[in-house]
């Protein structure tokens, strides 16, 4: 495996793909005296050197307690230093015999045209690529793989290259969402597939569990605090533990993932996250701009009391039409017509006519007098809400209950976009006038105070005093706690995430402010952390649908090919199943017609499936079967989705791991 990179993240992927799924990895990375972003790459060399360690350690200590024999740790991690991803430092790096390639540099181009450097070098690389743009990852994600196909002759079913694009910012933007509001529904969603897990409390005594396809997890016991959520982000000191133990490693019940039914009715104090839903999502549809672009709607043009004043003059104006229609005994539409001219004051004076008829024409005059300030404020308005159309809004008058988000970069800005999915009221700090999420925050029509966080009165503006939580997602760490300790001192029980590099410092500040705040609710997060056992995943095979955060752990779900895995094929559900390592959801239907009849001898054994088959409970177009009976046996030709640890789905998909079981 190959990792290119320059920060954070490049230094956790290798971490990840050496401890977890024992892959040998060269990593790139640029000189030690490179000076661009040199506090960033310098503190990622320093916190991987020490993870990477860790991660070894452990994974010798579980595997017999040292490294006797002359063997070698499960893998190996060799440096380059290159200051560009060229098509030397790839053969440097051994791309030629690679089996992926993932490049997470933070920009875009320079990932782009490494890709395709590393496409021409070796056409059955498969690569992994980090793009923020989500539009054009997809062009480039079909461009690479066609470019695959035609080098190497062979089509995509005989193809084990592959290209995937992902977005650390869209894989840790749920989790940093769900942290700032409690029991946040986490989806994961691909190719039409939407996957709903649902945080649930626990339950009262005597109360009846709801209904789910299946329990993927229990909470820590301390629903306020969970134990899991002390360790910063990335800190699986133990190699990647998931956690199966439910423990952290400091004497705390931590969250339980795949529990086995006994645990799960045992477990009456604790909340559990539910496969709640699963559906045909169908092609996703670019956000509805309806109201929040550069026209808004036209309700949005005038005030309330504004249009109640227009309602009523339009009513006045009917009333004196059919007044004048019965005065003076003329057509309904001839008489609308008089009483407009007389309201413009552009009609002759009634000097000869009748007095009713001069009354009215008076009374219409007098509409025409009011109706002017009515059409200038009327004017104004339109004109000042088409201007804050193309300006920041600042936060109203009485907002309260709504997310404080501090920092407006790749991040921040994802993280935004997930919380207005939500409905969720959010106002936005950020210091930089110029900073990417302004647009992104100007579409939204979101509230914006300009300014630097750490200066006194921000906060304030933000009405950080009737907040609901406060979301810190700058790059800086000491922003970040800064912006924290200053919200706890104006709210001591302010719902606080923050977005923290460094582990051991992470744990620190949990701690001490968990002590000074022992009520309050504190999470610290790592976008690295989060994303990359996706990244990992991806480079071990495109089985890999999405990952959900359960407080400090990440649960992976994966569609896998029953044949060659021998946990899983000629085995039956409930065998199949691992407590804290894996469990088979659902079973693809597709090609189901030409397996049905070698299967009509054992349809007596499977009358579920087969009646799940005929009913599509799946969703119709989907062509998945879900809640499958524990007796259904998996076949050589079956292929499933199914929820994992880390660790179990590196011992499902690593290419070690299957080496020793056809031994």
């Amino acid at each position: 495996m190959v990792v290119c990179g320059d920060d954070g993240l490049a230094h956790r992927l290798a971490a990840e793909l050496r401890g977890v799924y024992g892959e040998q990895v060269t990593l790139v990375v640029p000189p030690s005296e490179r000076t661009v972003r040199p506090p960033v790459v310098g503190r990622a060399r320093a916190a991987s050197a020490a993870l990477l360690d860790r991660v070894v350690n452990a994974a010798v200590n579980r595997a017999g307690g040292g490294t006797g024999g002359g063997s070698e740790p499960a893998g190996s991690v060799r440096v380059v230093e290159a200051a560009e991803a060229t098509e030397e430092a790839f053969t440097e790096a051994g791309v030629e015999r690679a089996a992926a390639l993932a490049l997470v540099y933070d920009d875009d181009e320079t990932n782009i045209r490494a890709a395709l450097t590393a496409r021409r070098l070796n056409p059955r690389l498969r690569l992994v690529l980090r793009l923020y743009n989500r539009r054009l990852g997809q062009h480039i994600e079909e461009l690479l793989d066609q470019a695959a196909t035609l080098a190497t002759g062979t089509d995509d079913a005989g193809l084990d290259a592959s290209t995937t694009v992902l977005s650390d910012a869209d894989t840790a933007a749920p989790a940093l969402a769900a942290s700032a509001v409690a029991g946040t529904t986490k989806v994961v969603q691909t190719d039409g597939l939407l996957l709903r897990a649902v945080e649930r409390p626990p339950l009262r005594p005597g109360q009846t569990p709801p209904s789910g396809l299946a329990t993927l997890a229990l909470l820590s016991a301390n629903g306020n605090d969970p134990a899991g959520a002390a360790r910063s982000g990335g800190s699986d000191r133990s190699g990647g533990s998931d956690g199966s133990d439910g423990s952290d490693g400091s004497g705390e019940q931590g969250p339980l993932l795949l529990p086995d039914t006994a645990t799960v009715q045992r477990a009456r104090g604790r909340g559990r996250v539910v496969l709640e839903q699963v559906s045909f999502a169908g092609p996703s549809m670019p956000s509805s701009r309806s109201g929040a672009g550069v026209v808004p709607a036209f309700a949005s043009l005038f005030s309330r009391r504004l249009r109640w004043s227009l309602a009523g003059l339009v009513g006045c104006v009917a009333a004196l039409a059919v007044a004048l229609t019965v005065v003076t005994g003329e057509h309904p539409l001839y008489a609308t017509y008089m009483t407009l001219l007389d309201l413009f004051a552009i009609n002759d004076p009634a000097l000869h006519q009748g007095l009713a008829r001069q009354i009215l024409q008076l009374l219409s005059g007098l509409m025409g007098l009011l109706l002017l300030p009515v059409l200038l404020a009327a004017v104004l308005e339109a004109l000042g809400t088409f201007r804050s159309a193309s300006a920041l809004r600042k936060p109203p008058r009485g907002l309260g209950g709504h997310v404080v988000l501090l920092g407006l970069g790749k991040i921040g800005t994802r993280v935004l976009t997930r919380l207005r999915e939500l409905h969720i009221p959010v106002v936005c700090v950020e210091a930089d006038p110029e900073a990417r999420g302004l647009a992104t925050a100007r579409r939204l029509r979101v509230p914006v105070v300009l300014g630097d966080v750490t200066q006194e009165g921000v906060l304030e503006a933000a009405k950080i005093h009737r907040a609901h939580a406060l979301l810190a997602v700058t790059s800086a760490d000491t922003t970040n706690l800064e912006a924290a300790l200053y919200a706890r001192s104006v709210r001591p029980d302010l719902r606080v995430v923050l977005r923290l590099y460094d582990d051991d410092f992470a744990t620190a500040v949990y701690r001490t402010l968990r002590a000074a705040h022992p009520y309050a609710s504190t999470r610290s997060r790592s976008v690295t952390h989060l994303a990359a056992p996706a990244f990992a995943g991806a480079m071990m095979g495109r089985q890999i649908l999405g990952a959900i955060p359960v407080e400090r752990r990440v649960l992976l779900f994966a569609a896998v090919d029953v044949a060659g895995h021998a946990q899983l094929e000629d085995k039956t559900v409930g065998q199949a199943f691992r407590a804290g390592a894996w469990r088979v959801l659902a079973l693809d239907r597709s090609g189901r017609d030409e397996r049905r009849e070698d299967r009509r001898e054992d349809r007596r054994e499977e009358p579920a499936v087969e009646e799940a088959y005929e009913d599509g409970r799946a969703g119709g177009a989907s062509g998945w079967v879900w809640d499958l009976p524990d007796n259904y046996v998996l076949q050589k030709e079956d292929r499933v989705v199914l929820a994992a640890t880390r660790r179990g789905l590196a011992e499902l998909l690593g290419r070690r791991s299957r080496e020793r079981a056809g031994a």
